[in-house]
């Protein structure tokens, strides 16, 4: 397989978590694919890194993408991130999202990292997602 459902999959999950009315109630709209120049939230949530493996069978061409989604805040202790980070779980945990291409066939949570900012007062949660997905009609070539 390659990297064709790439974006699908990002713009399925951006479009999830700024649908979801836990994560919005949190941080509005604050959902990033770049973070934008000048002044941003205290709270904001970026799309981060990922990670792509070859997942096609003999049926179906498919892809694993490990991918990452930054729970950001100025706040000095973990609540509010931790609050946050369980709500984008909560909304990407096994959703039933939508590709442009492809399809998805499962949506899992992989793992956390919390940290403090380098000055100590920020906080930062990485949240780590496995994503299986399947290009509808598209067969491995052999």
């Amino acid at each position: 397989m390659s990297y064709a459902m790439a974006a699908a999959l990002q713009g399925a999950v951006y479009q999830c978590l700024l649908a979801d009315a836990v994560v919005t109630a949190l941080v509005g709209g604050a959902v990033y694919d770049a973070i934008p120049s000048g002044v941003v939230p205290d709270t904001y949530v970026s799309l981060g890194p990922e990670l792509v493996r070859d997942r096609s069978d003999q049926t179906n061409a498919g892809a694993e993408h490990e991918f990452t989604v930054t729970v950001y805040t100025a706040e000095a202790g973990f609540a509010q991130a931790k609050t946050l980070a369980a709500a984008i779980c909560d909304a990407l945990v096994d959703a039933n999202l939508t590709l442009t291409r492809g399809h998805l066939v499962a949506l899992n949570f992989h793992k956390a990292q919390a940290l403090r900012d380098q000055k100590g007062a920020g906080r930062r949660i990485d949240l780590k997602f496995r994503a299986r997905v399947e290009d509808n009609g598209v067969f491995p070539k052999e």
